[in-house]
């Protein structure tokens, strides 16, 4: 079977008591070597638990590895201006060899507004202001002269390859969200079987806009903590259409999860 294995770097947790800051560049050159596909990072100015910027954290992965994709799990667009956010994306992609891809999403409000109110952006408007962004995503990263939603023209340059775009979310929206705008559907999960039905609406609103099936990627919530029936459940997630599955942290020994991902990768 095909299923990518990815694994966060030590950026954050989401335990505030307990957060797992680490060496990224020991961290994303271990995961290369174990022969895992992704490495992640997460993305808030200011959350519930100490947390890495995402870019430069993505930029020094991709310093020190040659093989490996480099991934925001997730930006959250509507915090920044989207030209600045177009600029970062294009730069990493070119920088990391175009080995970016790029989960977008909205905030999770556990973290609260202070962050958006911090950044001058309006936490009730992230909705609008992530859909308006990634409409016009795709012009600004490639270098296009593109117009943004106030009506200004900006060109940036230069361009680079477009990375995937993967729309998080678990609701009806950001799988709307997501057959417009993205290449694929970012959810978190812990049990493979409900899935089926949300696979198959977004397969369905893709179809409805003339657009090729999305790839669909799992937070793997929960895995058992054994190889054999965490592999099995893996392989559950694959028969309902997942190519990707993220294993999120378990505390500060970030080796230890890596090589259980790598374990669990070889048994598939």
């Amino acid at each position: 079977m095909t299923m990518e294995i990815g694994v966060f770097l030590p950026t954050s947790t989401p335990d505030p008591e307990h957060p797992i800051i680490g060496d990224v560049r020991a961290s994303a050159r271990f995961a290369e070597e174990l022969g895992l596909d992704s490495v992640w990072s997460t993305d808030h100015l200011v959350a519930s638990a100490p947390m890495l910027d995402s870019t430069v954290t993505l930029a020094a992965a991709a310093a020190v590895t040659d093989r490996i994709r480099i991934g925001y799990n997730v930006m959250l667009l509507a915090l920044r201006p989207v030209a600045w956010a177009a600029k970062q994306i294009s730069t990493l992609q070119h920088v990391s060899g175009d080995r970016l891809v790029v989960g977008v999403g909205t905030g999770n409000p556990a973290h609260g507004d202070i962050g958006w109110r911090a950044a001058g952006v309006s936490f009730e408007d992230r909705g609008r202001r992530t859909d308006e962004a990634l409409a016009v995503l795709p012009g600004l990263v490639t270098g296009q002269p593109t117009t943004l939603a106030d009506g200004l023209e900006v060109t940036l340059a230069p361009g680079s390859a477009m990375p995937p775009i993967l729309v998080g979310g678990n609701s009806a929206r950001a799988r709307r969200r997501a057959a417009t705008y993205g290449d694929g559907w970012i959810t978190i999960q812990s049990d493979p079987q409900p899935l089926a039905k949300d696979i198959a609406e977004l397969q369905e609103l893709a179809a409805q806009r003339d657009r090729a099936p999305l790839s669909v990627t799992v937070l793997a919530v929960g895995l058992p903590a054994d190889v054999v029936p965490a592999a099995e459940q893996l392989s559950a997630y694959a028969a309902q259409g997942v190519s990707r599955v993220i294993a999120l942290p378990t505390g500060a020994d970030w080796q230890r999860d890596y090589e259980f991902a790598a374990k669990v990768r070889a048994a598939l």
